[in-house]
């Protein structure tokens, strides 16, 4: 808990760990506490428990019980994690858009827009672009995470999600910036990033929009052309991959042509 109340509410962080236990990284607090901002995480939340059946459910629960207890700013509600905690947390923050504005991605990340990570119904997303912001923040010793990071940033871009910042923590002296939890500098840029939102372009996110829906509509008709011609395998094949790569987006019409 931050030592005073900040004019307008908390801040909130609910943190998605790696690791088994309930604790706050080190040197985080003071950082934490000059930008009014609430730590909640939960224990037995780490990569060897299921994500949709402990590790999101415990976060969306730390929302709920965290905003019953104290003034928290509903515009400042952020998720995140670390490494794979950090990729729970970007599921958390695509799907839930209408509680999280923000998510904090240490070192772990995904792209959007496929199997593994399917973008959400269409009004959700809407929203995902609109008002989320992402912020990554990862070693510069740290390549794997940082080329996942590239792969995620490109996604974004590519789906109209244009309010990102990714901060590359440099080596300073006898500090890493390889695969660890950010460093209390790392994270107060990150933060401060977090917290200062870039409202993005009308026209070039309807532009983006538009470009999405001529694609998926082109697709569409394909698959209604294989229905006419009778080749019903071939419409049940191309319909699944419409699903995988539009995933919510796709619906309801993508239900109507599977029907027939």
């Amino acid at each position: 808990m931050p030592s005073q109340v900040p004019l307008h509410g908390y801040a909130l962080l609910v943190f998605v760990p790696p690791w088994p236990d309930a604790r706050l990284p080190q040197g985080w607090a003071p950082v934490l506490d000059r930008y009014g901002v609430i730590f909640v995480s939960a224990a037995r939340s780490g990569n060897d428990m299921s994500p949709l059946g402990r590790r999101e459910p415990l976060a969306l629960t730390a929302v709920e019980n965290i905003i019953r207890r104290y003034p928290v700013d509903s515009e400042r509600l952020y998720i995140g994690g670390f490494s794979g905690g950090s990729r729970v947390a970007l599921r958390l923050a695509l799907g839930y858009p209408d509680i999280f504005r923000g998510a904090l991605l240490n070192a772990g990340s995904d792209p959007i827009g496929n199997a593994d990570l399917p973008l959400p119904p269409k009004d959700l997303f809407l929203r995902f672009q609109n008002s989320t912001r992402l912020v990554y923040a990862t070693g510069e010793e740290d390549p794997g995470s940082l080329a996942l990071d590239e792969q995620s940033v490109h996604s974004m871009r590519e789906w109209c999600v244009f309010d990102v910042d990714a901060e590359v923590t440099r080596r300073i002296g006898h500090e890493s910036a390889g695969h660890e939890v950010a460093t209390p500098a790392a994270l107060s840029r990150a933060l401060h990033a977090l917290l200062n939102p870039v409202e993005p372009d009308p026209n070039k996110l309807a532009a983006c929009r538009s470009a999405i829906e001529v694609k998926l509509a082109a697709q569409f008709r394909q698959v209604e052309s294989l229905i006419t011609s009778g080749k019903h395998d071939d419409a049940h094949k191309l319909l699944q991959q419409i699903d995988v790569r539009f995933g919510g987006l796709a619906a309801p019409r993508s239900l109507d042509l599977a029907q027939q």
